[in-house]
């Protein structure tokens, strides 16, 4: 049985910041160890329905774990980002890093980082290896898809469902304020579209060159093992959590930190 160990989060400072965007201005947050090792920052992609606020403890404990920065921010139209009202396209997985990375770049003085992404988020990450493949010394997907699967659909359907209670709505406002009906359709309405049935993280996948490691809880309603291990391919790490389901940064936060941080040491210098 994993028996987490102390970490001293005292030692973690958080700042926020505000971002400008030719679409508004994204909010993003950082904890930054006040004594950091020299090693690139790790940038966190949340899910469909995430925002920083959702990462929870998560960044805390890895910046703790890591000893070096964590950085995570809200895409327009979610959590403390300006509003958005378009129609999400067919590619915004792969295109939504090649128009943040340089600008969280830029504003936070990066030269370097490692993606590391929650479902949607993951394929995200994997955007930013193969747009970035100088910067970025490493992708971490949690939890991500890679294609369109009858799992990930049937779990969609089941969460619009239940997305009907006036409850779950307002439990969804709470993190997205008036723009949680453009959050819940944005997920839903993109993923159930016909014309997104073919999609496939193939092409970014290829086009990455840095260390990958694919974590998934074996018990994750919104996609079997084989998205894992069709991101892991034959030279990335996949790393399958038993009993887990489709968050780990809430349901073993400190077990998903070590195995990232496992993984990390493993890497050559």
């Amino acid at each position: 049985m994993h028996r987490p160990r102390a970490r001293n989060v005292k030692e973690i400072k958080e700042t926020e910041h505000w971002i400008d965007t030719e679409g508004g201005r994204l909010f993003a947050k950082s904890w930054s160890p006040y004594e950091p090792r020299l090693a690139p920052p790790v940038i966190l992609f949340h899910d469909s329905l995430g925002c920083v606020a959702l990462w929870r403890t998560f960044p805390q404990l890895l910046a703790t774990a890591l000893r070096r920065p964590i950085i995570a921010y809200d895409r327009l139209g979610f959590g403390r980002s300006d509003a958005r009202t378009d129609r999400l396209d067919k590619d915004f997985v792969t295109r939504e890093a090649e128009q943040s990375i340089p600008l969280l770049c830029a504003a936070l003085s990066l030269s370097e980082f490692i993606a590391c992404g929650h479902s949607v988020g993951g394929g995200m990450a994997v955007g930013a290896g193969a747009r970035f493949p100088g910067q970025c010394k490493g992708v971490i997907t949690i939890a991500a898809q890679a294609f369109v699967e009858d799992r990930t659909l049937a779990g969609i359907r089941t969460a619009q469902t239940e997305f009907a209670s006036p409850d779950s709505m307002g439990r969804l406002s709470k993190y997205h304020g008036k723009k949680a009906e453009w959050v819940l359709s944005a997920w839903i309405d993109t993923w159930l579209a016909p014309e997104f049935g073919d999609w496939t993280l193939d092409k970014a996948l290829r086009a990455v060159h840095c260390p990958q490691l694919a974590i998934h809880g074996e018990r994750d309603e919104f996609g079997s093992v084989a998205h894992p291990r069709r991101i892991a391919g034959e030279h990335g790490r996949c790393h399958i959590l038993p009993y887990v389901g489709h968050n780990p940064h809430r349901e073993c936060p400190e077990l998903l930190v070590e195995v990232i941080e496992n993984w990390l040491v493993s890497l050559p210098a």
